[in-house]
């Protein structure tokens, strides 16, 4: 299938390349292939049972993993769509992007880190294995084979390195939009901040409301962005979205409740590693890796809730059977 026409930037499906060469599809591109099976994963189903700063919140409208993938790729199709640029592409990796997070949001991922940078030498970044979860766990541990252009993307969505093609910088971007304005709603509704605590000069430059800011931001990307080899904002408008996730993280993430969440998870998903580290025959059977690896690959797979049920069983002493 052919593309429509798109702009001299943009990333083009007919010359993305995959490890395992493939006949093209009639009805959908290279691009399209790779979303859909990023949405038939096993792992993506899973977002949708962890959580993004708060252990299973009351209420039924805190964000998931999966609304956040779902509100990234809306921002970020909007800003492709905008700029003439590969709108496929951006959809692709945002729906991988966070297939590798553990459970309980950053929290859990700092608490894996952690453990595994003290205890064995390694360490745990949630973008390096969603590249994992498409490259091998998944399709029955043949991976996805999904193109290099969207795993290059899912890989730099965050950390070091930059990715090598626009599209994939709109992705690490939105990201970043996306999380912030809606924690900021989350956090107003768990009542940890009121919307009058929000800095007054960043507000007054993004704006007071979540459609406000997305709006202003995305819009400053497209303009900002039109005639650049990167994907960019205005001093003025990435200065006080920097200022407002400083404020996000001294207030929300690093504050109470949420500090009060970060020590439940740290204790949760450390207990967990410990425990099949020491017990192999915890772990479901299957895979060729070292231990560690295996547990690190099923520990931060769980959803929040059965890493909860999970560290129950191990850990809560039962009564025996009358």
């Amino acid at each position: 299938m052919r593309e429509p026409p798109l702009d001299p930037r943009a990333a083009r499906a007919e010359d993305a390349t995959r490890e395992v060469a493939e006949e093209p599809c009639p009805l959908r591109t290279a691009f399209q292939r790779d979303r859909d099976r990023i949405i038939h994963a096993k792992a993506f189903r899973r977002l949708k049972h962890k959580t993004q700063v708060f252990i299973s919140p009351e209420g039924d409208h805190y964000r998931t993993r999966l609304t956040h993938t779902l509100e990234v790729s809306a921002i970020g199709r909007t800003v492709a769509r905008a700029m003439g640029l590969n709108e496929d592409l951006v959809e692709a990796i945002t729906m991988g992007h966070d297939l590798g997070h553990a459970p309980f949001g950053h929290a859990g991922e700092h608490a894996l880190d952690d453990l595994l940078r003290e205890e064995h030498g390694r360490r745990f970044h949630h973008n390096e294995q969603s590249v994992r979860v498409v490259e091998v766990l998944e399709g029955d541990g043949r991976g996805l084979n999904l193109t290099r252009e969207v795993r290059d993307g899912i890989r730099h969505h965050t950390g070091s390195g930059r990715p090598t093609t626009l599209e994939g910088q709109i992705v690490r971007l939105v990201d970043r939009i996306a999380y912030v304005n809606h924690d900021i709603d989350d956090a107003i509704r768990a009542r940890i901040i009121a919307p009058s605590d929000l800095p007054a000069d960043e507000i007054a430059v993004l704006g007071g409301t979540t459609t406000e800011r997305i709006t202003r931001l995305v819009t400053d990307i497209v303009d900002s962005s039109a005639d650049e080899d990167e994907i960019m904002q205005s001093d003025e408008v990435g200065e006080a979205f920097r200022s407002l996730r400083t404020y996000m993280f001294r207030e929300v993430y690093l504050a109470s409740p949420a500090a009060d969440e970060a020590d439940r998870a740290r204790y949760v998903v450390q207990g967990l590693v410990r425990a099949h580290i020491a017990d192999p025959s915890l772990l479901p059977p299957g895979g060729d890796d070292d231990q560690v690896t295996r547990v690190t690959d099923f520990v931060s797979g769980m959803t929040d809730r059965y890493a909860l049920r999970v560290h129950r069983e191990i850990f809560v002493p039962h009564d025996g059977p009358l």
